[in-house]
């Protein structure tokens, strides 16, 4: 009886401890402290190469600065949605990257190559207390997305998770000869804000999904909370479209939850979705808006 007692003891010590290390609502906190105004530094620079060419041309360094309002659009105990709005001269919002957080999330899309996305079912045992962090381009389209738990120890709060994307806008409109960056995203939570670092793979992978890593870079954006005056711009632009972006979202959503894998279009007339989306008007209808997303749908 003694050592039965022991033994529960301990379970319940050990169940005691395991409890403390995951804190759901940490986790939440830590999310939403990236919603707000902030000055942002994006900063990247290629570390080393690969290239079996001599001729090979290393990404110029960028370093470039903008103001940001991260929105939050949706707070729910197992599903938190923020949307990215670019402030330029003032007054020029330019809708900008969205993240989802999801709790427990089982289903994800893996970014293969070519506008191919795959579809992936978890088992639930493989992310009991994770958060997958979903990504969108500025049309609401699939980008990336990876699930891993928030780590809380000695002061510090951060996420990681590694996964395979599309290549930046910054590299895909002056780069062609890789197909997939392998992303190492680091969110930290800082006293100044936010950072959002990157260990990035060049990758070029064949149609056998064969991978030659070709060269790699290194990423480190700064997020240094502002007042939320600064981004009033910002936050008036997004009352006046959000209604058309939920369209946007739902329909997407609606081609999520068939669990299937999605290939899309590169451009339709010329036009890449977002040229399309970003010039129609925000009072435009719902069979409208997703008429021009399911041109772009590959069947």
């Amino acid at each position: 009886m003694k050592k039965l007692s022991i033994f529960i003891g301990l379970t319940m010590a050990s169940l005691a401890v395991t409890a403390q290390k995951h804190d759901k609502s940490a986790d939440q906190k830590n999310i939403k402290d990236m919603c707000g105004c902030y000055e942002v530094r994006f900063n990247f620079a290629e570390t080393f190469n690969n290239a079996k060419d001599s001729t090979y041309q290393a990404s110029k360094v960028k370093q470039v600065g903008a103001l940001e309002w991260v929105q939050l659009v949706e707070d729910k105990p197992n599903k938190i949605v923020m949307q990215h709005l670019l402030i330029a001269n003032d007054t020029m919002i330019i809708k900008h990257w969205r993240q989802d957080w999801l709790y427990e999330n089982t289903n994800l899309y893996q970014f293969y190559k070519d506008k191919t996305w795959k579809f992936e079912k978890l088992a639930k045992e493989d992310v009991k207390g994770q958060w997958t962090q979903k990504v969108y381009q500025v049309d609401d389209s699939p980008r990336y997305e990876g699930t891993a738990s928030w780590v809380h120890v000695d002061g510090k709060n951060y996420w990681v998770n590694t996964t395979d994307a599309p290549l930046p806008r910054r590299e895909h409109t002056v780069r062609d000869d890789y197909n997939v960056m392998k992303r190492r995203n680091i969110h930290a939570i800082t006293d100044y804000g936010w950072l959002h670092e990157q260990d990035n793979d060049k990758i070029i992978r064949d149609d056998e999904g064969n991978d030659f890593v070709l060269a790699q870079e290194k990423g480190y954006d700064t997020y240094t909370k502002v007042a939320d005056e600064k981004c009033k711009a910002a936050q008036d632009w997004w009352k006046e479209n959000e209604a058309f972006w939920k369209i946007v979202r739902n329909k997407w959503q609606d081609l999520f939850e068939q669990n299937k894998d999605i290939e899309l279009q590169k451009s339709v007339d010329n036009k890449p979705l977002f040229a399309h989306l970003f010039a129609m008007p925000a009072n435009s209808s719902k069979k409208e808006i997703e008429a021009v997303i399911d041109s772009f749908i590959v069947k």
